[in-house]
């Protein structure tokens, strides 16, 4: 009797382990502040070595409470001592991607950095091996401190199942850089229904020409980059505006997405059919 309870008890914590999730909506509220609190609520860190004398603090994956609200918390990837190498916070596993869901999240400079950080979204086939890291659209460089801003990406079709954000010192032989994270949301609510097109909130207006050769933009600013995806969350267009165009006579009749990266560095977006 007590055999069959100790393999059962086995058998529900490998499932429990392996458990993969079809969403993500993480505020890392219920997560315990501190420095060595990665692995927890499923999320976890690879970090560098450290190849220095013991003096400088080692990189840490940190979750912080927000001054005067100590039930509201972040999560800061923190290089400490470590040069040039990347460090990286790595997701839940999720159900194999399908492109058909957006990643959104914030992230800032931590206050006390002043460095910036390049960040890069992918997916990984595995929570321990970066080198199965895949990036997933541009890099971004963080530069705003204090204030968190939103970002987006559309995740592809794949056979990884970990989202990953991996950050690094831009500049490069800098020390003791962090970045922050927060509302990390991964659903198929992140994707614009057709009346979303209509109500968009994008700061940047744009439409089909009528010969269907090009998206048309008027804007007072031009985006830093317009990426455009497929239905099934490829990448098919990528660049800066000419003349206000972005062309896509190269592309098929469909719906399309577009991911609008603002001269300010926040993304919005949209969608549009090309016929």
């Amino acid at each position: 009797m007590n055999l069959k309870l100790l393999l059962g008890t086995l058998m529900l914590t490998a499932v429990t382990a392996n458990a993969q999730v079809a969403t993500i909506n993480e505020n890392f509220n219920n997560f315990t502040a501190g420095n060595t609190t990665f692995p927890q609520g499923g999320w976890s860190a690879v970090l560098p070595p450290m190849n220095m004398p013991p003096s400088p603090p080692p990189p840490m994956m940190i979750v912080y409470e927000t001054a005067g609200n100590a039930s509201d918390k972040y999560v800061s990837s923190y290089s400490g001592g470590n040069k040039d190498t990347p460090q990286y916070l790595v997701s839940p596993q999720i159900v194999a991607p399908t492109g058909d869901k957006t990643l959104s999240f914030k992230t800032r400079l931590n206050s006390s950095n002043t460095a910036q950080v390049t960040l890069q979204v992918g997916l990984a086939s595995s929570p321990t091996d970066m080198t199965t890291f895949v990036a997933v659209g541009d890099p971004i460089i963080i530069t705003q401190q204090t204030t968190f801003q939103t970002f987006t990406r559309v995740i592809p079709s794949s056979s990884s199942s970990y989202i990953v954000f991996k950050t690094v010192n831009t500049v490069a032989g800098a020390q003791h850089t962090a970045a922050d994270f927060d509302d990390v949301v991964y659903d198929f609510t992140s994707v614009l229904g057709t009346s979303d097109f209509l109500k968009s909130a994008s700061k940047t207006q744009f439409a089909v020409t009528s010969d269907n050769t090009a998206l048309q933009f008027v804007t007072k600013k031009d985006p830093k980059n317009v990426q455009v995806y497929s239905a099934l969350g490829q990448k098919v267009a990528d660049g800066k505006l000419n003349n206000q165009r972005l062309d896509i006579s190269e592309l098929q009749s469909g719906v399309y997405f577009v991911l609008i990266e603002e001269a300010d560095g926040t993304a919005t977006k949209s969608k549009f059919i090309k016929k």
